[in-house]
């Protein structure tokens, strides 16, 4: 309880200061359609929020299209999608595919994560990148978006 409490009060002091920054991209996250667990994906939102990064939380159990809507609706550099268990990274490949279907691949970055993923996965669906850590996910943030700059 007191985790939560002191969770909160972070992520509502990191809001505060990174609405009142121009931030440095626009990362749209979630957990994916089949999955409940959040831990890692809320870390990430936090850590990306206090890199300077205006993050929308789209929560848990998320369709791909949900993910498709909310990049579009704020303008999103980044979709990023997590799935911790086995069965539902099939949820990573539907936003994957989404993407394509739509043609917006080249639009919106995609990134994954989540303790049933792996770089080879990330590969096979057409991720642009896969990230094994909270840290590892605001890296991943960072290099896409300079590369981004560049192009």
């Amino acid at each position: 309880m007191a985790g939560k409490v002191v969770s909160g009060a972070v992520e509502n002091a990191l809001a505060r200061v990174g609405n009142e920054m121009n931030p440095l991209g626009v990362v749209v996250i979630g957990t994916v359609k089949g999955d409940i667990h959040d831990i890692g994906k809320n870390i990430v939102a936090t850590l990306l929020t206090a890199h300077g990064y205006k993050v929308y939380d789209l929560g848990k159990d998320v369709p791909a299209a949900t993910f498709v809507e909310a990049a579009h609706e704020y303008q999103a550099d980044v979709i990023a999608a997590s799935a911790l268990l086995s069965i539902s990274r099939a949820g990573c490949r539907d936003v994957a595919d989404l993407l394509r279907e739509l043609n917006i691949t080249g639009k919106c970055h995609y990134i994954v994560g989540g303790g049933s993923l792996d770089q080879a996965y990330a590969d096979e669906i057409g991720a642009h990148g896969y990230a094994a850590t909270a840290a590892g996910a605001v890296e991943l943030v960072q290099t896409v978006m300079d590369g981004r700059r560049l192009a």
